[in-house]
């Protein structure tokens, strides 16, 4: 009886033991899996040369919005990447044909403070240019964007006079030039309208000894017929007031 009992045990012992042994392997082919499906199901981090052609991509297919996540995203996972220049760059021309160009401006302005040296840099300045001048209005409206247009023009003829953006920029000058003395007679006008001679006449040769060269010469004499009339006017009233104080 003691040797039957005996056995009964020993099989009870091994069973207990197999069953152990299976469990043990059940929680690690179930680890392993579970370990397999969260790499299977985590998501792949795209290399600095990966965001870089799917920036060009979209960029080259006018999709800026996508170009503008993956450069912007290169930027910020690989800051010290050889493509982190190129990304840069792009961010401000994806910006520029989204005509957002202050956000242009604000990158192109950082790229030449960071990378001053950089080939690029002509270029660089051509198109904070044209964002300004991009932005220019009517003669009868604020004319900050286009005197910042000529400012920044004259800093790249200045600095990069031999550039490929040369030409460019002194025919964009002009332009900006002849908008200015547009907007200068027009507000000279409305001063003269309204009987503010001496204002009147400060626009009227700030044009003349300014802008001359870029009026047709219609404008000029219509220009210097002002110039007469409003000196006649200044005249009448310093005389209207002497007989007042007389």
């Amino acid at each position: 009886m003691d040797q039957i009992i005996h056995q009964a045990q020993t099989v009870k012992a091994k069973q207990k033991t197999a069953l152990i042994a299976l469990a043990l392997i059940f929680l690690w082919l179930a680890g392993g899996l579970a370990g397999c499906a969260c790499l299977s199901g985590r998501k792949q981090v795209e290399s600095a040369e990966e965001l870089a052609e799917k920036g060009m991509e979209s960029f080259e297919e006018e999709d800026y919005s996508d170009a503008l996540k993956a450069f912007n995203t290169l930027k910020e996972r690989y800051p010290y990447s050889r493509y982190a220049i190129l990304a840069e760059l792009k961010v401000a021309d994806a910006h520029f044909y989204r005509k957002e160009y202050p956000e242009a401006i604000g990158a192109y302005e950082d790229f030449v403070q960071l990378h001053p040296k950089n080939e690029a840099i002509p270029y660089v300045k051509y198109q904070i240019g044209v964002c300004y001048y991009e932005q220019m209005l009517s003669k009868d409206r604020d004319q900050t964007p286009t005197r910042l247009a000529v400012l920044s023009f004259e800093r790249l003829l200045k600095e990069h006079a031999d550039s490929a953006y040369a030409n460019e920029a002194t025919k964009k000058i002009n332009d900006c030039r002849k908008l200015l003395a547009e907007h200068e007679l027009y507000v000279g006008r409305f001063y003269y309208k309204a009987k503010h001679y001496s204002a009147a006449l400060g626009r009227f040769e700030g044009v003349l000894t300014g802008y001359m060269d870029v009026l047709p010469s219609s404008t000029q004499r219509e220009l210097e017929k002002l110039i007469i009339a409003c000196r006649a006017k200044l005249s009448d009233q310093i005389a209207d007031e002497a007989d007042d104080n007389n």
